[in-house]
């Protein structure tokens, strides 16, 4: 096991930026959802509320493309709460293709039922309300929340996350070791999530489904933690 006590980044001041949102938000919902905060970046990691966040979306350019489903699941270093998991598929605006279709298995009569997302939004803010989101690859996950809120409120939706593709790229891309074996020709390693949970011998799961993605997410942030920092490494370290 190799532990890691990395260089202290400038760490953006992110309760306050949430304060300010809560007093400058002009819809409820959303001045509910800053008025909530975040932990202080001192906060360690072990006593940080989280929640893994993952959705499916019909593309990945999110000018163009649309979420269709949401996974998110609350949970500490500790402990997984999967009785307070939530799911929902989402009835895009922007039109459905084959191709999401064959890769994230959505169908047209499965969002035909399903709500639009802005019928969603209250139980997705409280959900993540106060807790610290976790994600692999932020600019998924945050940039397609910010853009839809945008598209429906008027005003976005930025917070703190901790990205766990961001944390396996500082060990197996960014390190020396990972430098050295690029300069010598070999591939640099994969930091998708599935490959990122081999190297720590977490069970397979089936991927491309969002609820099933966000608990791969939460256990991949729980081995990270044990092999390579310590529970009371301040969540600012992490949080982008």
């Amino acid at each position: 096991m190799t532990m890691l006590v990395p260089r202290r980044p400038q760490v953006p001041d992110w309760p306050a930026y949430l304060a300010d949102r809560a007093e400058k938000a002009r819809d409820p919902r959303l001045a509910r959802f800053f008025a909530a905060g975040t932990a202080s970046p001192d906060t360690p990691i072990g006593e940080a509320p989280m929640v893994a966040l993952d959705m499916e979306t019909t593309g990945l350019d999110a000018r163009r493309h649309a979420i269709v489903s949401i996974g998110v699941v609350p949970f500490t270093l500790g402990r997984i709460a999967l009785s307070e998991r939530r799911y929902w598929i989402v009835r895009p605006q922007r039109t459905l293709h084959a191709e999401s279709v064959t890769f994230h298995h959505i169908t047209h009569s499965d969002i035909e039922r399903a709500p639009e997302f802005g019928e969603i939004l209250d139980d997705l803010l409280e959900t993540l309300a106060g807790r610290l989101v976790v994600v692999h690859y932020r600019h998924i996950e945050r940039l397609f929340l910010d853009d839809s809120v945008k598209a429906r409120l008027g005003e976005g939706l930025i917070f703190p996350v901790i990205d766990t593709m961001a944390v396996e790229a500082r060990f197996h891309r960014q390190s020396w070791l990972a430098r050295f074996k690029r300069w010598v020709g070999r591939p640099p390693a994969s930091i998708r999530l599935y490959d990122s949970r081999g190297r720590y011998g977490l069970p397979l799961y089936q991927g491309h489904h969002a609820l099933t993605d966000a608990l791969a997410t939460a256990e991949l942030l729980q081995a990270q933690v044990a092999h390579h920092y310590q529970p009371e490494m301040p969540i600012g370290q992490l949080w982008t």
